[in-house]
């Protein structure tokens, strides 16, 4: 059966605080490090879409590399 929209959100949401845990970067240091790519986000604008979990794939796998998420495996999300 089919996942609803909600629940692949809820994945990849806990999935990418997850993964700033491990990495111990902060909402504020993720956003300064997702300038340097070209993005232009907050601690608050990263707060919000991790609280929706509403985020692009392209945000997702900026944050994996401007935090050194190197090996991503798809069970794990």
């Amino acid at each position: 059966m089919p996942m609803p929209d909600d629940e692949w959100a809820d994945r990849a949401r806990n999935f990418l605080k997850k993964q700033l845990v491990e990495k111990r970067v902060t909402y504020q240091e993720l956003a300064s490090r997702l300038n340097r790519y070209g993005f232009h986000e907050t601690e608050a604008s990263i707060t919000n879409k991790l609280k929706r979990g509403n985020f692009t794939a392209k945000f997702l796998l900026a944050s994996l590399e401007a935090i050194g998420a190197r090996n991503v495996r798809l069970g794990d999300i």
